[in-house]
C-alpha cells in the first residue's frame, strides 16, 4: 500500500507541474473553459473576455472560435485580462523548451501587445510587448522570453496576462486573439548575410572612427592591449566588418594627436549585429586637455540598448543622451561592452560622429516629403498626390507597418518600434520612393 501511495503522489505532483498549451479558446481545447479576469477596465463590472466565433476565419487564422476583449476609451494602457492561478495554465518554468511565445491577434488599430507570466506568490516577469503591423486581418506576433530564463520569478509560473493593446487610445479598441503556442529557443543565423546600411551624410559633416563610406578615419588601432575579445576584421558583401568574438569589453583609443574634438557634434552612429548579445553597451570617454587617463576624474558616460537579435541594429545616439560626458573635446576611448559578457559575439560597422541629423528627401516625380526624421512617435508623410501604401521595412527587409491613407498626407505611428534605421517605401501617382529614416 505505501509503495502504491507513493507512487501515486509521484503522478499527482508530476500532472501539477506542467503547461496547458496551445491555449486555443476550442471547446475540448485550452482557454475556452478557464477562468479569465479582466482588470483596468472602467466598466461594472469589468468588460469580460468573450470566447466567440472567429470574425474572419478566411485570413491566416482559420479557426472556429476565439478571444475577444474591448479595451475601452479611458483605460489606461495596461488594461488587460488574466488567466486565474493555478487552475488553467498549469504551474511551469521557463526554458529553452518553451520561451518562445506566439499569439494569433486581429485588430483595428496598430499598438503593442504585451504578455507577461505570473507566480502564485505575486511575481512575474514583466510583460514583452509587440506591436501588430497591420489591421483587419490575422497576423501572428513572436515574443522571445529567453531573457527571462533563469530569473526567479520564471519558475513555478502558474499564470499568463495578457495586454491587447497596450497604447493609450482614442476609442474603444476591439481586439481579438487565438493560438497562443509555446515552442523552443529561436535559433538565429550566426553571421549576417547583409552588410550594414551605407551611411549617407555627408563627410563634411562626419568624424570617422570606422566606415568604408569615409575617408577621414581618426583611429586605426581597433583593439586596445587590454580588451578583452577577439577581433576579426572581415568582409560582408564586400564591405569592411569588424567581428569581436567572446566579448567582455573591447576598447578603441585615439589617444596623442588622434584625439577627437565631439564639441560640435549632434550624433554618435554605430551599427551593431549580434545573434546573442541581449544587452548592448556604448561608453565615450574624454580624458581631458592633458590627453592622461586619470580614472574617475574623467568625463565619461556609458548607454545601454537592446538589439534586435540577428539583425543590423543603427543606433543614432544624440551625444546630448551621454549626459555623464561633460567635456567633449578631447575623446579618447570608445569602450563596447554587453551581456553575455565574455560569451557575446557583435560585428561592427560605420562608427563615427556627425553634426547633422539625417536630412529629409524628396524622391522621383511623385515630390515625397517625410519627416521628422529622426522620429520618435510619429512619422509625417506628405506628397503632391494621393498617397496609395505606405510601408516600413527593417534592415532584414521584414514589413514591420503598411498603411493605405488614400490621401495626400499620412501620420504613421511609429512609437513601437525599436530604435534603428528602416526604409519607407511610398506609393503615389504611380511612382514608388523610398526614404531611409531613422527611429530614436
Amino acid at each position: 500500500m505505501k509503495k502504491i501511495t507513493s507512487g501515486i503522489l509521484l503522478m499527482i505532483t508530476a500532472l501539477g507541474f506542467s503547461q496547458n498549451n496551445p491555449i486555443n479558446f476550442e471547446t475540448g481545447g485550452n482557454g475556452a473553459a478557464w477562468t479569465w479576469n479582466t482588470f483596468e477596465n472602467p466598466s461594472t463590472p469589468c468588460a469580460p473576455l468573450e470566447i466567440i466565433a472567429n470574425p474572419d476565419p478566411s485570413g491566416a487564422n482559420t479557426s472556429a472560435t476565439v478571444a475577444k476583449l474591448t479595451p475601452l476609451l479611458g483605460a489606461p494602457p495596461y488594461a488587460g485580462v488574466e488567466s486565474q492561478h493555478g487552475t488553467a495554465i498549469g504551474t511551469f518554468t521557463l526554458s529553452a523548451t518553451n520561451c518562445t511565445v506566439k499569439i494569433m491577434v486581429w485588430k483595428s488599430v496598430l499598438s503593442d501587445v504585451g504578455i507577461k507570466f505570473a507566480t502564485a506568490s505575486g511575481g512575474s516577469t514583466g510583460e514583452l510587448k509587440v506591436a501588430n503591423t497591420v489591421v483587419n486581418q490575422w497576423q501572428e506576433l513572436t515574443f522571445d522570453f529567453s531573457g527571462k530564463i533563469g530569473e526567479p520569478t520564471s519558475t513555478d509560473i502558474d499564470q499568463i496576462v495578457i495586454f491587447p493593446d497596450f497604447q493609450t487610445r482614442s476609442s474603444d479598441n476591439v481586439c481579438y486573439f487565438d493560438n497562443i503556442t509555446f515552442s523552443a529557443q529561436l535559433t538565429p543565423p550566426s553571421d549576417p548575410v547583409t552588410a550594414a546600411p551605407t551611411p549617407t551624410r555627408p563627410e563634411a559633416n562626419v568624424v570617422s572612427m570606422y566606415s568604408n563610406a569615409y575617408s577621414n578615419v581618426a583611429v586605426d588601432t581597433w583593439r586596445t592591449d587590454w580588451s578583452v575579445a577577439t577581433l576579426t576584421d572581415l568582409q560582408i558583401e564586400g564591405n569592411d566588418t569588424k567581428k569581436y568574438t567572446g566579448l567582455s569589453f573591447v576598447g578603441i583609443e585615439t589617444v596623442g594627436p588622434n584625439l577627437i574634438d565631439a564639441s560640435s557634434m549632434l550624433y554618435f552612429h554605430v551599427d551593431v549585429w549580434t545573434p546573442n548579445m541581449t544587452t548592448f553597451r556604448v561608453k565615450l570617454v574624454d580624458f581631458g586637455a592633458d590627453g592622461a587617463y586619470a580614472g574617475g576624474d574623467d568625463s565619461e558616460h556609458e548607454l545601454s540598448f537592446t538589439p534586435t537579435l540577428s539583425g543590423w541594429n543603427s543606433y543614432d545616439i544624440p551625444m546630448a543622451d551621454f549626459a555623464g560626458l561633460t567635456t567633449r573635446n578631447h575623446i579618447a576611448q570608445l569602450i563596447f561592452s554587453g551581456n553575455p559578457s565574455g560569451a557575446g559575439t557583435v560585428f561592427i560597422d560605420n562608427v563615427y560622429f556627425s553634426n547633422v541629423a539625417l536630412a529629409t528627401e524628396t524622391f522621383g516625380q511623385a515630390g515625397v516629403s517625410i519627416y521628422p526624421n529622426p522620429v520618435r512617435d510619429v512619422l509625417t508623410v506628405d506628397t503632391k498626390n494621393t498617397i496609395d501604401n505606405i510601408s516600413i521595412y527593417n534592415m532584414m527587409g521584414q514589413q514591420v507597418i503598411s498603411q493605405n491613407p488614400n490621401a495626400a498626407s499620412a501620420k504613421v505611428t511609429v512609437s513601437a518600434l525599436q530604435k534603428g534605421i528602416y526604409l519607407v517605401r511610398v506609393s503615389a501617382a504611380g511612382k514608388l520612393s523610398t526614404n531611409r529614416i531613422i527611429k530614436n
